[in-house]
């Protein structure tokens, strides 16, 4: 039974209003009960994607490891040719450094394209579940957990913008009924890693691919070793991001209850 007059608290009055709308002006305020429990299949676990996000990343880091080690044999057999004057340039050694640079470079694309499918997978199923915990916290629709990601220049500012939503979204509910604030210096951490390694992994690939002379590779994958160290700083805090996040909303989800502005996830674009 829930009270006559708001139908969202049980009624604790003869007349079968609850202490809200039945209470005097001058007693002491009571904090709102919840209003709404969330149907199970709202919710959806993201633990399971993000031990796969968290695998995969590591992977990437390993990538990046390899990338870093494939530069430095480049820089130091080009080196060891420009001391010399290239007296013993042994050419099936250069090829080798050269074919080992370009198989890490690969093994990073393909470690990177997995890793962002899955990612971008278990970012939509938090933000689903963000909309269940709070839908007023979220500044876009469920569906730009997506769409954000491929909108050129966009995607460097509305996936942290989404992010945020879900951060807020996701934080325990304090005893009062208010939002506990997290900081949120994990995800600012990965994001701007993130954000400084894509744009320097662009310049120094050009410069890469430009270099002719051997000086010039070599100041090239120098560079781009300075990026792969970038790269693998930027994984190590997204993973600290994906398993804080995904903590968050396994306690979030533990309380059981959720606000009365809660709209079916189905309501949203997906």
């Amino acid at each position: 039974m829930l009270c006559s007059t708001c139908r969202l608290r049980p009624p604790v009055t003869d007349d079968g209003r609850c202490l809200l709308c039945a209470g005097p002006a001058g007693q002491p305020p009571v904090p709102p009960a919840p209003a709404f429990v969330a149907p199970q299949q709202y919710l959806r676990s993201p633990d399971g994607l993000a031990k796969a996000v968290v695998v995969l990343l590591a992977a990437v880091a390993v990538a990046d490891l390899f990338a870093v080690a494939a530069g430095l044999n480049v820089r130091r057999v080009l080196g060891d040719g420009l001391d010399n004057g290239f007296a013993t340039y042994d050419e099936a050694e250069v090829t080798l450094a050269d074919d080992l640079y370009a198989g890490a470079g690969a093994l990073q694309v393909l470690m990177t394209l997995a890793t962002a499918v899955v990612f971008i997978i278990w970012f939509r199923r938090v933000r689903l579940n963000a909309e269940v915990f709070d839908p007023g916290a979220q500044p876009m629709g469920a569906g730009w957990a997506v769409g954000a990601w491929f909108v050129p220049f966009a995607n460097l500012v509305l996936p942290r913008r989404i992010a945020g939503g879900i951060w807020a979204a996701s934080a325990r509910t304090d005893p009062d009924g208010s939002r506990s604030t997290v900081p949120a210096t994990v995800m600012n951490l990965w994001w701007g890693a993130w954000v400084c390694s894509l744009i320097a992994s662009r310049y120094t690939s050009q410069q890469y691919w430009k270099a002719e002379e051997p000086q010039e590779v070599i100041d090239a994958a120098g560079l781009l070793m300075a990026t792969d160290a970038l790269d693998l700083v930027a994984a190590v805090f997204a993973v600290l991001f994906v398993r804080k996040l995904t903590r968050m909303q396994g306690e979030r989800a533990a309380l059981g209850v959720y606000p009365l502005t809660v709209r079916p996830v189905s309501g949203r674009a997906h």
